[in-house]
């Protein structure tokens, strides 16, 4: 009888075995490389990258924003914020039809700009006539600034300025500390100037607030803060019905006087890491299909 010894896998198996190992290496460095590509892709602007809730404020030493159409605002980034449908008790409050405005802001040494434009296609200015209403628009801020009042018009101990331009009675300044308790400064000191434009649905509403940044009373927000500024927004459209409590408004949002990051959102950057890591995953599977049936 032949003498027993070990059983040696046969030649070709053990380069089937050599071939796998390759392919597994291969599979994991490629796997690596493409983690470092994503990793790269994405830290240098997470440095940079600003809360989605953040709206940029651009510092410039002299203005000429007053109006609407003004050229200096094409320098100016814009933020499209969402609004929704304000929680009333008005019969069809929840009808809305605004969904977005763009917002714009600028401050110089002495004045804070805010630009705000919405799709409206109609131009309503009269509010007078039965079943009538103005198209209108309004910038909250909290007279606190360290604190963030309630959404709904602040409350008794938090209250909130308003700048509010409606196309029936203009520019108002107002105090509030909850809903339907809105008093009108004597002495107003917000200016605004607005702009309707197109025709359709390409028709929109351009509205331009500005004040100077020290508070000139009591009860008056100081927008020379050096901590970040709370800002929320409101929009009616007139021949929708809206009017009151029935208005499209935003969650609050904030101006970064504190400084710091004002790159893009951090929701469009994680957008972007999830396509650079798909595509990554597709190149590194697609690769490993090949190799594999290229040993086969």
């Amino acid at each position: 009888m032949p003498a027993s010894g070990p059983s040696w896998p046969p030649l070709s198996v053990l380069r089937g075995w050599s071939t796998m190992t390759d392919h597994r290496r291969t599979l994991t460095l490629t796997a690596v490389l493409s983690a470092l590509i994503v990793v790269s892709t994405v830290a240098a602007p997470m440095v940079s990258a600003r809360p989605a809730h953040e709206i940029p404020v651009s510092e410039v030493s002299t203005a000429d924003l007053a109006e609407p159409n003004a050229d200096g605002w094409a320098e100016v980034p814009a933020s499209d914020v969402p609004l929704a449908s304000a929680p009333s008790s008005v019969p069809n409050a929840d009808e809305t039809s605004v969904e977005t405005v763009d917002v714009q802001a600028a401050r110089t040494d002495e004045r804070l700009y805010v630009r705000l434009e919405w799709h409206d296609a109609t131009r309503d200015m009269n509010a007078s006539a039965a079943r009538e209403f103005a198209d209108a628009v309004a910038v909250q801020f909290p007279v606190n600034t360290s604190s963030r009042p309630p959404i709904a018009m602040g409350g008794p101990d938090n209250r909130v300025n308003v700048w509010y331009w409606s196309g029936a009675t203009g520019t108002q300044e107002l105090l509030a500390g909850s809903a339907g308790s809105t008093t009108a400064f004597e002495n107003p000191t917000v200016q605004a100037n607005a702009s309707h434009s197109g025709t359709g649905g390409n028709a929109t509403w351009t509205v331009v607030y500005s004040r100077q940044l020290d508070a000139p009373s009591e009860n008056r927000t100081d927008l020379r803060t050096d901590g970040d500024l709370d800002v929320a927004f409101a929009v009616w459209n007139g021949s929708n019905g809206e009017r009151s409590g029935q208005k499209a408004v935003s969650e609050w949002h904030y101006y970064p006087f504190s400084g710091g990051p004002q790159g893009p959102p951090y929701e469009t950057l994680l957008w972007s890491l999830a396509g650079v890591a798909i595509v990554a995953v597709v190149g590194v599977t697609s690769f490993g299909i090949y190799r594999t049936r290229g040993a086969e």
